[in-house]
């Protein structure tokens, strides 16, 4: 990199404006720090108060309903998680899910994050993940809760309804965010 890429000189003008590095020097940064432009945009917005990107375990949807990868509760045990990068959100139990083929079509296609925020109480047509008692995971949009029932209605092309007696299920977390 050019010694004198970020001299003082180089980011006022004779007028006295402020003169934006170019895309060359911004790339020259990231090239010679290894950091990807998301880190380095994180970088910027956390000396300006705002929130950054945050490492989020990530599991892929597949093998979620295997034993072993959440807590009672349907937080992350994170020891067998990947971690993605991600914005910061409140939940601190925040975690991402890869959707894994086409279940979830039109709504999710396969590669796409979901986070799920466990902390979150769902509401009445918010998109959540469902535990069952039997271990089965659902992801599906929320359409009535009460005291004895959860109402799901499939995200998938059949748009199906489906009944689960509060007594079936272990857990439900609200689907905080999706990427594409």
């Amino acid at each position: 990199m050019d010694p004198t890429t970020f001299n003082k000189s180089k980011r006022i003008t004779k007028e006295g404006k402020q003169r934006w590095p170019s895309t060359e020097s911004l790339a020259k940064v990231l090239n010679a720090t290894g950091a990807s432009l998301g880190e380095f945009v994180s970088l910027i917005e956390a000396q300006d108060g705002s929130a950054g990107l945050r490492r989020l375990p990530k599991l892929r949807f597949a093998q979620a309903a295997q034993p072993g990868y959440f807590d009672a509760t349907g937080r992350p045990v994170r020891a067998q998680w990947e971690e993605t990068s991600f914005p910061d959100i409140a939940d601190p139990h925040a975690y991402a899910l890869e959707v894994t083929g086409e279940g979830l079509l039109p709504v999710y296609r396969h590669g796409d994050l979901v986070v799920v925020s466990p902390e979150t109480r769902a509401a009445q047509g918010d998109r959540v993940l469902v535990r069952t008692q039997q271990g089965e995971m659902l992801i599906a949009e929320l359409q009535a809760r009460s005291e004895h029932e959860l109402l799901l209605k499939s995200l998938g092309r059949e748009q199906a309804t489906r009944s689960l007696a509060s007594g079936q299920v272990q857990w439900v977390s609200r689907i905080a965010w999706s990427k594409h």
